[in-house]
């Protein structure tokens, strides 16, 4: 990117970590406090009850997966919820004007969107600490997979919001899509409980290596072997980040 376009991204995104930042009472602080209810809930009726991993105390193992959870649902909450509100509200046409390439609206975008899901990781990391100290076992699997997690779903949020035309289409593809792929990824199990059907299945989502990468950081342990957990989740991230700048290139549903 060129000077002027490194300057004017920047500035972007600033913009965009300044719109959550804003409002972080809603946008971090409600995602800590449902993460710790969801802690709360299921630490309390399940601890006694469920080992996934020996010598894990089920609270341990639930923390992992609420941080890695609230990064991706908020990472793709801030760029496809910015997307959707610029299109509605018409101040996109103030962004259209400028001299920007899709490059540094892909950077602008999709690192307000990582700001805002590790800052949502790590304020559910510190809250849940208090329940169930942790000592990472392997803290790069942590560093690694928290970023690729948050820029992975932080350019899928961009793809939403370019698509979106509307807020309730914004909350079907999030309810539909995100909310169940997060569910279903091993947040609150081991996929090693499931049936083998269900097994298989879980190994076809993006969002069971994310989960089980990250966990493997904190205890050591992990479902799948961390490399080929590595490897689904940047090969993953170089689909979402391609289309999402060839939607951009485009003008896909923002240049009428």
């Amino acid at each position: 990117m060129t000077t002027l376009s490194l300057t004017g991204a920047n500035t972007l995104f600033y913009k965009e970590v300044l719109r959550f930042w804003k409002v972080s009472f809603q946008t971090v602080g409600a995602p800590v406090l449902t993460a710790m209810l969801y802690l709360l809930i299921f630490g309390h009726v399940l601890e006694d009850r469920v080992q996934v991993y020996p010598g894990v105390r089920y609270t341990s193992f639930l923390i992992p997966g609420l941080v890695m959870m609230s990064v991706l649902q908020n990472a793709f909450a801030n760029s496809s919820s910015s997307l959707v509100q610029s299109k509605i509200t018409g101040n996109l046409v103030f962004l259209l004007v400028t001299p920007l390439s899709p490059a540094a609206w892909y950077v602008a975008y999709v690192g307000a969107s990582m700001v805002r899901g590790l800052a949502v990781g790590l304020g559910v990391l510190v809250v849940t600490l208090w329940f169930a100290p942790a000592s990472p076992v392997q803290p790069w699997w942590i560093v690694i997979f928290g970023l690729l997690g948050a820029a992975m779903m932080g350019s899928l949020g961009l793809i939403a919001g370019l698509w979106a035309e509307k807020f309730d289409q914004m909350a079907a593809f999030q309810n539909f899509v995100i909310v169940p792929m997060t569910f279903l990824s091993g947040v609150f199990y081991s996929v090693h409980s499931l049936p083998s059907f269900w097994q298989a299945a879980s190994h076809l989502n993006p969002f069971f290596y994310m989960i089980d990468g990250f966990r493997r950081g904190f205890f050591g342990v992990s479902d799948v072997p961390p490399a080929i957990s590595l490897a689904v989740v940047v090969v993953t991230f170089a689909v979402v980040a391609t289309v999402a700048l060839r939607l951009l290139q485009s003008g896909y549903k923002i240049r009428h």
